[in-house]
């Protein structure tokens, strides 16, 4: 499991968020009006997993988290189901304003989101005006504000003369693509272009007690709902990433979109999430403490045999990882980019994570069964898909090695988290490694 030194926000900051914030504890309803629904509409094969760390910071802030929700949709397909994905975006406004007594909502897309967004804006007058503000984040240009809606256009690295005519436009160009979503510096624009002024804190202030979390199990990269598993959530040790029970704390079937929780789990933390279905491999997910309520968790995986599970080489010998986090991984930056040991090695380099491609999602396994590393050259598999890349990389499968994969990562900007897991023999487990982005 993954273990993170972060200090913790200072006193003084701690008895400000008292005094002036609204709890998001389980429950907590906003006043009729006082804070606007935010929708977030990710991009291309992403989902709603982008935009959990500011819903944290938001909160952290004093909004309901059941104030804010993502729409999702099958990006791949965006093309012939975009008057289906305006129609869902028009009940999830009516049904949010019609809960929180809000006149509009605010709304965040990204990439091709802001593609589905500012079409979205200009298809009706209606539409706009129960929007208050859209934040376009690195994504398309335009000559005037879609929709007449009042734009936040954040840009990221890349062509710095792109622009929203009309709207305020924000430039980090040391920031990568996904990067702008996930943001504490995103985020502030953002707060302050909702609210009218600075957040109290950009930080993620831990929650006192339990943590509600919710979320889906889905299938990569449509966003369809996982129906034919069971979720099954396990406490584990911070130094091994091991059960510390045979029986699960939360257990229940996935049905419909893939939805599971709220479940009540200890802030603080760590577990494991697994999909289970029978007669395949169970597909394991490990993350970092929630640290307070989350609804946007989502299990990335595939159907047996289908996807990218389906070319990931199995054995009894090795573990197989997946790896990942909303904000990219640079392998070719030196002491300005990331770094990612397992086991000891750094796996990270200029051939298989180039800044420019963009990696969020890194595929590591034994290519070829040969029980040997070799990171001269991706996986032309992997690397030919959007923000991923694959690597051969030789991880022991238990009993050896002490009987778990240890990875250390060291972002781009300081810090150091180490991050233990079992190391699951890959002919019947699949292990995703969630890492946060702040």
């Amino acid at each position: 499991m993954l273990i993170h030194r972060r200090g913790l926000l200072s006193l003084a900051t701690a008895v400000v968020l008292a005094v002036t914030a609204t709890p998001a504890s389980a429950g907590a309803t906003a006043k009729p009006a006082a804070y606007r629904p935010v929708i977030f509409v990710h991009g291309s094969a992403g989902s709603a997993s982008q935009f959990e760390s500011q819903t944290r910071r938001l909160t952290s802030n004093g909004y309901p988290i059941d104030v804010i929700e993502a729409h999702e949709y099958d990006s791949p397909n965006i093309a012939t189901i975009l008057p289906a994905v305006f129609a869902g975006l028009d009940e999830r406004v009516s049904r949010l304003l019609a809960r929180t007594g809000a006149d509009q909502v605010d709304i965040v897309a990204h990439s091709l989101g802001t593609f589905v967004l500012q079409s979205y804006l200009a298809s009706s007058p209606a539409r706009a005006a129960r929007v208050a503000h859209y934040v376009n984040l690195d994504g398309r240009v335009a000559t005037a504000p879609p929709g007449g809606v009042s734009t936040l256009a954040i840009w990221g690295e890349g062509d710095p003369t792109r622009a929203i005519t009309g709207a305020t436009n924000v430039y980090f160009p040391d920031q990568s693509h996904t990067q702008t979503v996930s943001s504490e510096q995103s985020f502030r624009e953002m707060f302050r272009f909702f609210r009218g002024r600075a957040p109290h804190t950009s930080r993620i202030v831990p929650a006192r007690g339990e943590a509600r979390i919710s979320g889906r199990a889905v299938l990569f990269p449509s966003n369809a709902g996982v129906t034919d598993a069971t979720l099954e959530v396990f406490r584990v040790s911070p130094l091994t990433g091991k059960r510390l029970s045979s029986r699960p704390v939360h257990r229940a079937a996935l049905t419909g979109d893939g939805s599971f929780g709220p479940i009540a789990l200890d802030g603080s933390a760590r577990y494991e999430f697994a999909v289970v279905r029978p007669g395949a491999a169970t597909h394991h997910f490990y993350f970092q403490p929630f640290l307070r309520d989350s609804a946007f968790v989502r299990l990335l995986t595939s159907r047996p045999g289908e996807g990218l599970g389906a070319l990931v080489e199995t054995g009894d010998r090795h573990t197989a990882l997946t790896i990942q986090r909303q904000k990219e991984w640079w392998g070719d930056q030196g002491d300005a980019g990331d770094h990612l040991w397992v086991n000891g090695r750094d796996i990270l380099n200029a051939a298989n994570a180039p800044r420019v491609k963009r990696v969020i999602g890194i595929f590591a396994f034994d290519a070829g069964s040969d029980r040997i590393t070799d990171l001269t050259a991706p996986l032309p598999a992997f690397f030919a898909q959007t923000f991923i890349t694959g690597m051969d990389v030789f991880v022991p499968a238990t009993p050896a090695h002490l009987g778990f994969v240890s990875i250390a990562v060291a972002p781009r900007g300081g810090g150091f988290e180490l991050v233990n897991v079992p190391n699951w023999k890959s002919s019947e487990h699949r292990i995703t490694v969630n890492v946060d982005d702040f």
